[in-house]
């Protein structure tokens, strides 16, 4: 492979890492918010987790759109921001359905107790945002066929160059302006 091209492993891998990476952000925020709600408040334990997991959805919509997915598509972002929000709600349900069970079917209802289901619940609901966040919402843009960005060095046609190049080449030739005879 030349250099700065890669596979789709290593895309992969590097998605994987930066939606880690605004997750991790986004995980600090929603147990800070929910820690402090349960110990300063008198909310119920699941309203107070619910209220934290929607503060951390904002965070993290900032973060994939403009880290995370910065690359993706950007043209119909009511579109995005309505499917974001979607799922992000089926996430927040499977989050919170988790607590909730813990603490109403089960009675665990300590505050590590609640930490512990707080973390399973975040996870299963993370591997499903991630699934439906890059399959539906932060869409990849169609990729330059290599005969049309006319890369023959093998570069990869999603590069800015190759696709910059593309374009240039699929415009039409303009029109010759006719010859203006001043008298």
């Amino acid at each position: 492979m030349e250099p700065g091209s890669e596979g789709p492993f290593k895309r992969l891998a590097r998605e994987v890492a930066k939606f880690g990476a605004v997750g991790v952000v986004g995980t600090v925020v929603n147990f800070a918010v929910s820690n402090l709600l349960w110990h300063l408040t008198s909310l119920q334990a699941v309203r107070a987790n619910v209220i934290a997991t929607i503060v951390a959805i904002a965070c993290n919509y900032v973060g994939f759109r403009y880290f995370t997915y910065r690359d993706r598509d950007k043209s119909a972002r009511t579109k995005e921001l309505s499917l974001f929000l979607a799922f992000s709600l089926v996430g927040l349900v499977i989050e919170n359905g988790i607590l909730f069970a813990a603490i109403y079917g089960f009675g665990w209802d300590s505050s590590l107790q609640r930490n512990v289901f707080k973390v399973l619940g975040i996870g299963i609901a993370t591997l499903f945002r991630f699934w439906s966040y890059r399959s539906w919402v932060f869409k990849a843009l169609p990729v330059a066929d290599m005969s049309e960005a006319g890369d023959e060095d093998g570069d990869e046609a999603g590069e800015p160059a190759a696709k910059a190049g593309a374009f240039i080449k699929s415009q039409p030739e303009p029109l010759p302006r006719p010859k203006q005879h001043v008298s």
